[in-house]
C-alpha cells in the first residue's frame, strides 16, 4: 500500500509479503523504487528521500502490543536500504495501515493502536479516528507540509530517550566543542546535532535551495556530523542517515524556536517527527544554545512550536518535576493506492 503518513510518502508492507532476508529485501526494495538515480526514473521512488521511505509491519505477539513496525530508508542514490533510524510520519500511518490489512478490530469513536517501533525498540500510541467502528481519512485537520486537511491521528511517545544513542545526551553534556563549533548532541526519539545557524555564517531563514546550493556549509555539516556519530555512540556514519544536522535560529513566525535540518545530506522541507520532539528537548534543557535562543512557553504541559522551511510543527511535552514524563504529536496519513509492485529483475540479478 502507498501511503501519506505526516509529511513523508512510502510503501507500507505486510512483513509476510516480501523476503525475510536482509540482503534479498534489499535488493527487492532498491529496485522497486528505482536506486540508485537521483530520479528513480526506473521505480516508485520520487526522487526525494522523503518518499522513498518503507513500513513492515506485522502482527504482534509481544505482550500488550498490537502491532510491530520496521522502518527502512532506500537510499535515492546509492544502494543503501537503512534500518538505522524511527520515521514518525511514515510511523503515522501505521495505525491505518493494520487496520486496512485486518491486523486489529477498530473502535468505536477512536481506535487506539500500541506500536512497537523496532528500530528503536520503543512505543508508541497511535490514535486513529473510527466512526462507527469505520476507519476514515476524511477530517479537518491541518499539518504545514501537507496542502489539504485530514483525520487527526495522535502519536504519542513513551520512554524514547536515548533511542539509538543510549542516551539522552550521549556525550554527558548539554554543549560540546566540535572543531570550534559549540553544539549539542541529543538523541530523545531521533540522533540529532543541534548548531545556532550564526556560527555557520547563516541567518537561519534561508531557503532550502541555498543551504542546498552552499557546498562550504554542506561540507562543514558533513565533517561535523561524522566527528560526532562517533561520540554519540553511533560509530562511523559515514554511509548512515543519523545523526541529522538541524540548524536553530530565533523564531521568526511566533514559535519556539526556527530550523533548518540535513536528512543527512539534503534539506529537509520541513522537519521529521522525531527530529521536531530531540530539538524541543533541547530547547527546554538548561544549559543548552538551543536554551537560550527559544521561546519557551509556560507550564508544565507545554505545546513546543517548532518552525521550519514548510510552517510549524507542535509538539506536546509532558513535564513533571522539570522532567520531561511524555511527549505526543499530531499528525495526519491518506491512503494513496493499494495493489502490486514489480521489481525490475535485471536489476534483482545484477545485485
Amino acid at each position: 500500500m502507498w501511503m501519506r503518513g505526516g509529511t513523508s510518502k512510502g510503501l507500507y508492507f505486510l512483513k509476510s509479503d516480501i523476503p525475510a532476508d536482509i540482503d534479498k529485501r534489499g535488493a527487492f526494495l532498491l529496485s522497486v523504487f528505482g536506486s540508485p538515480d537521483k530520479l528513480q526514473i526506473n521505480g516508485v521512488g520520487g526522487g526525494n528521500p522523503l518518499a522513498s521511505k518503507v513500513a513492515i509491519v506485522s502482527k504482534s505477539k509481544r505482550p500488550n502490543i498490537d502491532v510491530d513496525y520496521l522502518f527502512l530508508q532506500v537510499a535515492v542514490d546509492n544502494y543503501v536500504v537503512s534500518s538505522t533510524q524511527n520515521c514518525g510520519n511514515i510511523l503515522a500511518g501505521i495505525g491505518p495501515f493494520a487496520l486496512e490489512r485486518g491486523l486489529i478490530k477498530p473502535e468505536k469513536d477512536r481506535t487506539k493502536i500500541r506500536i512497537f517501533m523496532e528500530n528503536s525498540e520503543q512505543v508508541a500510541i497511535s490514535t486513529v479516528e473510527t466512526p462507527n467502528r469505520n476507519l476514515t481519512y476524511e477530517g479537518h485537520t491541518y499539518i504545514d507540509g501537507v496542502t489539504l486537511p485530514s483525520a487527526p491521528i495522535s502519536l504519542e511517545f513513551l520512554d524514547i530517550e536515548g533511542s539509538l544513542c543510549g542516551e539522552l545526551l550521549p556525550s554527558g553534556s548539554t554543549k560540546d566543542e566540535v572543531d570550534g563549533y559549540s553544539l549539542t548532541m541529543i538523541d530523545n526519539g531521533m540522533p540529532c546535532v543541534i548548531i545556532e545557524a550564526d556560527q555557520l555564517g547563516l541567518i537561519g531563514n534561508e531557503t532550502r535551495d541555498e543551504l542546498e546550493k552552499n557546498s562550504v556549509l554542506r561540507d562543514k555539516l558533513e565533517s561535523l556530523r561524522l566527528k560526532c556519530g562517533k561520540i554519540m555512540n553511533l560509530g562511523v556514519v559515514k554511509e548512515k542517515t543519523i545523526p541529522k544536522m538541524t540548524i536553530i535560529s530565533k523564531p521568526l513566525s511566533k514559535g519556539m524556536i526556527n530550523t533548518r535540518t540535513f536528512i543527512p545530506h539534503k534539506c529537509h522541507q520541513s522537519i521529521g517527527v522525531f527530529g521536531a520532539i530531540s530539538v524541543a528537548t533541547a530547547c527546554l534543557l538548561e544549559g543548552t544554545p538551543a536554551n537560550n535562543l527559544a521561546v519557551i512557553p509556560g507550564g508544565e504541559k507545554k505545546i513546543c512550536s517548532i518552525e521550519h522551511p514548510s510552517g510549524q510543527m507542535q509538539v506536546s511535552v509532558e513535564l513533571r518535576n522539570k522532567k520531561i514524563k511524555s511527549t505526543a504529536i499530531l499528525r495526519t496519513a491518506r491512503k494513496l493506492f493499494d495493489g502490486l509492485v514489480f521489481p525490475d529483475q535485471n536489476n534483482l540479478k545484477a545485485s
